[in-house]
């Protein structure tokens, strides 16, 4: 792919390059997902793990191998994650000056770190508690048992709800350092960011106010955590200059 400065690329030649990352993109997800379907046992026992000890059924014929699919689909893109960022960046940085490559690149393989660690915090620490809450309101005589396409969707909804939620020091240090946004900035609009936080908690999770309350939470965390972050590097800008 030619760099933009030294021939920049006409619109159709760029609609061609998106085509081209684009269809590599989807044969990788196909091929990950053909390969994480020969493996969905060990996913669907490793998906169903928080709830050990609970009762699942399907309630119509193709529900479980419904379920089965998209657990594929969901490990297929999770496997083919670098290649996906590496398309993304290809596409990219031709259109980027070198200072700004330096932060991309570094804020794609930071994201995918901090991804990782929201899902495996939700996976861990979030997902037990809930379900044990959720669980433990039922009364004599009420035996709690979860149709598998149900509980799949409960599950995938609050890791990847985490996972996205994980991304906002990272989503602060980048534009902190192209100049978008300042830590006075975030200072001044910080009830409208809390409010922000409630509203997008309320649309990640799943409609329980528990689930909501458990997702908020950490993101007020975090976005205190950007604010120091952004603190930080306003700092080291000062000094520079």
């Amino acid at each position: 792919m030619r760099e933009s400065e030294e021939q920049p690329l006409t619109f159709i030649e760029h609609l061609a390059e998106l085509r081209r990352r684009l269809i590599i993109l989807v044969a990788s997800i196909l091929a990950g997902t053909i390969l994480s379907y020969q493996f969905v046992s060990q996913i669907t026992e490793l998906v169903m793990r928080p709830a050990e000890g609970l009762r699942f059924v399907y309630l119509s014929p193709p529900e479980l191998f419904l379920v089965y699919v998209k657990l594929s689909i969901i490990a297929g893109i999770m496997l083919t994650l670098p290649i996906t960022l590496g398309q993304v960046w290809l596409f990219l940085k031709p259109g980027l000056h070198r200072r700004e490559k330096l932060y991309m690149g570094i804020s794609l393989v930071a994201g995918v770190f901090f991804f990782a660690v929201g899902v495996v915090f939700a996976y861990a620490v979030i997902l037990p508690l809930t379900i044990e809450f959720f669980t433990g309101i039922a009364f004599s005589g009420v035996e709690p048992m979860f149709s598998v396409a149900s509980y799949v969707g409960f599950i995938t909804s609050i890791l990847l709800s985490f996972g996205i939620v994980f991304e906002m020091p990272i989503v602060v240090v980048l534009l902190t350092q192209l100049n978008l946004l300042t830590a006075a900035g975030l200072k001044r609009n910080r009830k409208y960011i809390y409010l922000a936080i409630i509203v997008v908690a309320a649309v990640l999770s799943p409609p329980d106010l528990i689930s909501q309350v458990l997702l908020a939470g950490p993101m007020v965390l975090l976005f205190e955590l950007s604010v120091l972050v952004a603190i930080v590097i306003g700092r080291r800008k000062a000094k520079k200059e």
